[in-house]
């Protein structure tokens, strides 16, 4: 039922019986003399109005232009925009002082009304060495969604092997900025608005939307899309999906993305927005089919095998597109669907350290393995710095 679930969500109605999106859409920028507009990315069209505050040196996503044609909108549609600092070293900027971005955007409403919605932003100059300042003003989840739409941007014309190596630079880089080093490795650290970064890149890596193998060129467009308009909730969702834990002798509670999640007694709930999957171990499954939940004095294996279908049921509900609901148990042939998305920090290359656990067959490096030749080569680019 995905399509048809899909398409009577496309045209649902809001509390006034209109339908929830706008039309004929189109958004103008206006920033300050300091910055130029380099470009945007997202569902939009350029419509060739160019000024004096457009980059003619540096272009990402549609560029060239101040403002784009949006042929509609509803509200999860977000798009990203990108500047080039262009103030010349003669009028050195005060410390304090504020630089301006303005959108204007204009759609025609439901009801036939044309509305307008001006959203004006500022911030304040700093120096560059002024760390502190700077660190404290990155949105982690923000940048990673940012970088992901960039990446994607960027595989129109360049090879994915390419791809990696531009955002391992740029990880390595913000990590020699940012983080605090010591003589072993366990002393680097990065701030708490940049600590979850690092793990961000690693599934972007890993992702669909860069890691093409095994989906057809319509499936990595679809996905690819679907990054570029919605909003940094979602898009994250996408690069990093969520995983909750259920058992029998606590509440559902979140889960690490990684394979030691995986408990023989545990059904485990995967959303990665595309899809939601309900995994049962390897015990859970057992009972299952043995018919145990049908017989009233397991009653409370019964609830933990509706617990996770019920909360997926009720994300499904509220997505659009319509997710893919997949039932998985451990050592199934649906399993993959988990699996593809778990940090693979038990694999074949260990497989003495398993025990009672599962491991992925992969090449793939782990988390642990990402972290600790990051750390490396951040703290060589001091060094050498």
């Amino acid at each position: 039922p995905m399509f048809k679930k899909s398409f009577e969500m496309f045209f649902k109605s809001n509390a006034e019986g209109k339908l929830d999106m706008g039309f004929q859409g189109s958004m103008e920028i206006h920033c300050s003399r300091e910055i130029k507009i380099a470009g945007v990315i997202g569902p939009v069209a350029s419509m060739n109005k160019s000024g004096n505050n457009v980059s003619q040196e540096v272009e990402y996503g549609i560029g060239g232009t101040n403002t784009w044609r949006l042929c509609s909108l509803d509200p999860s549609t977000t798009l990203s925009a990108y500047f080039e600092v262009v103030n010349q070293h003669s009028s050195a900027l005060r410390e304090g002082q504020h630089r301006y971005v303005q959108f204007v955007t204009k759609y025609q409403h439901a009801d036939g009304t044309y509305r307008c919605r001006v959203s004006t932003n500022a911030g304040l100059w700093t120096e560059g060495s002024n760390i502190g300042q700077v660190r404290s003003s990155i949105d982690q989840e923000a940048a990673a969604v940012l970088v992901a739409r960039l990446s994607v941007w960027k595989t129109e014309n360049e090879e994915a092997f390419d791809i990696l190596r531009w955002l391992d630079r740029k990880l390595i880089h913000m990590c020699s900025r940012f983080a605090t080093f010591g003589e072993t490795k366990e002393a680097f650290s990065l701030p708490v608005n940049l600590s979850l970064y690092p793990q961000f890149m690693f599934n972007l890596r890993r992702s669909q939307f860069l890691q093409v193998f095994n989906y057809s060129p319509d499936e990595t467009a679809f996905y690819r899309s679907y990054l570029n308009r919605e909003n940094t909730e979602n898009a994250l969702l996408m690069i990093q999906p969520t995983l909750i834990s259920y058992n029998m002798t606590s509440p559902p509670a979140p889960a690490l993305l990684d394979v030691s999640s995986i408990k023989p007694d545990s059904i485990l709930l995967l959303d990665t927005f595309f899809y939601v999957i309900v995994f049962s171990g390897e015990r859970i499954a057992q009972w299952r089919k043995a018919g145990y939940h049908e017989d009233p004095q397991y009653a409370a294996l019964k609830a933990l095998l509706e617990a996770p279908k019920d909360d997926a049921a009720s994300i499904i509900e509220e997505r659009f597109p319509y997710s893919r609901y997949i039932e998985a148990d451990e050592k199934g042939s649906q399993a993959r669907f988990l699996l593809a998305k778990l940090n693979p920090s038990i694999s074949y290359n260990n497989e003495e350290q398993v025990g009672q656990q599962s491991l992925i067959y992969t090449d793939d490096a782990s988390l642990q393995v990402f972290m600790d030749a990051l750390k490396e080569q951040a703290q060589q680019s001091v060094q050498n710095s």
